[in-house]
């Protein structure tokens, strides 16, 4: 992957200072880390889990670094891919007479507060509807590489630009129309709408990767590989097998690994956001 003169986006709040973690420094139990590793790995709503674990914290005041970094690489990578994003959606938003608000990246180490309660390095990065902001420990990039055997810098900004096709979910309005529908349906037919909101970021992220390309970033097929290697890596039935032994379909929130890759696939070809509607298609129903 080559960047194209892409610029860092000026809207990333660095916490990663503090020492030994930064940010808060957390009081939960190893089951709430599981849990959220299961539950709320790349995407969806973290508060209920975040609010239980922040009623325990302590917590230190997050600041950002005052030096040279050993992740400095990996902000500096991470921010141009959120700033190829911002100009991106800006200009799909345009085309449709909408306005794109950017959200704002956080980068932290450990723990940190977020609009959602406690953000915590072993959940992952995730979007956060309440103060718009995504968040991200930078050390996942570690993890995706040597837990979920998905190397590469492409890998990587799939993570990112799919809490970005979160945010984008925020401004259409479809985000606040799934969390209207936590209150009226079960845990079980609340999970098989989660997944199609997951399964439309991984969309939306394949369709940044298609403007962006040529625009602001250059691929070869090793890096489309990449981000189709984490994308299989982190589908529900994968992470189950991998943490309790076994799928449990009825328990899945983001998808399959089969299903993750299919979106991101036709997103990355097509480029076209009225072709990712995940909630009335049964077009991966035989995967």
């Amino acid at each position: 992957m080559r960047w194209l003169g892409q610029s860092e986006s000026e809207n990333v709040e660095d916490r990663r200072g503090g020492g030994g973690g930064g940010g808060l420094l957390v009081g939960g139990g190893i089951g709430t880390v599981v849990i959220a590793v299961i539950v709320m790995l790349l995407g969806g709503d973290p508060s209920q889990i975040l609010n239980q674990s922040s009623d325990s914290s302590s917590q230190t005041e997050a600041q950002a670094p005052t030096g040279p970094q050993p992740d400095d690489a990996a902000a500096s990578f991470t921010s141009k891919v959120l700033g190829s994003t911002e100009t991106v959606w800006t200009k799909l938003f345009a085309e449709q007479g909408k306005q794109y608000r950017k959200p704002v990246l956080v980068m932290f180490r450990g723990a940190t507060e977020s609009g959602c309660g406690t953000a915590q390095e072993a959940m992952g990065p995730f979007y956060c509807p309440a103060d718009q902001k995504v968040y991200i420990d930078l050390s996942f990039y570690d993890e995706l590489a040597q837990r979920f055997q998905a190397p590469g810098d492409f890998a990587m900004a799939y993570v990112v630009a799919h809490e970005i096709g979160h945010h984008v979910q925020k401004q259409l309005g479809i985000m606040d129309k799934v969390d209207a529908l936590r209150q009226r349906l079960g845990e079980r037919e609340f999970n098989k709408v989660s997944v199609r909101l997951e399964l439309q970021a991984d969309f939306f992220a394949g369709v940044w990767a298609n403007h962006a390309q040529g625009q602001s970033i250059a691929l070869d097929a090793n890096d489309v590989e990449a981000a189709l290697t984490a994308a299989n890596a982190i589908g529900d039935d994968k992470i189950q097998e991998q943490t309790q032994g076994r799928v449990v379909p009825d328990a899945f929130t983001h998808g399959s690994s089969a299903q993750r890759v299919y979106w991101f696939k036709k997103g990355l070809k097509t480029g076209d956001i009225s072709q990712g509607d995940t909630f009335n298609s049964n077009e991966d129903s035989n995967l």
